[in-house]
């Protein structure tokens, strides 16, 4: 059952029977919306946030020696922290300095879960 049903059903309801009915009508229709917002925060909107501040968490906790991928895939190892970027050791002597906001997660041994065998 779609949400267009229900929102048909609801107005058909209210429009059939009287003035009394259609006040019930109405007002099952706002609890629904309000409801369908309640819900809408819960599954989406909160989680959304919760991840939001652990990569911030993550991006302020950075220090030298960490290994971090980037948005853009680029795994290394943080050589040197300033206060907006980071330079990152590619590979042997590459460097590379990206902005802090492009890392998105440790893949450091330590923050990797254990495998079971």
């Amino acid at each position: 059952m779609n949400f267009l049903t229900v929102f048909l059903q609801a107005a058909g309801a209210s429009g059939a029977s009287g003035q009394g009915a259609q006040q019930g009508g109405t007002m099952s229709f706002w609890i629904m919306i309000i409801l369908l917002f309640g819900v809408m925060y819960f599954f989406m909107i909160r989680p959304q946030r919760k991840q939001q501040k652990e990569l911030e968490k993550f991006r302020s906790e950075l220090k030298k020696g960490d290994k971090v991928v980037t948005a853009g895939g680029i795994y290394g190892t943080i050589a040197e922290i300033q206060e907006r970027t980071v330079l990152l050791k590619v590979d042997g002597e590459v460097k590379l300095r990206v902005d802090k906001a492009s890392l998105q997660r440790d893949f450091s041994e330590a923050s990797a879960p254990d495998k079971k065998q």
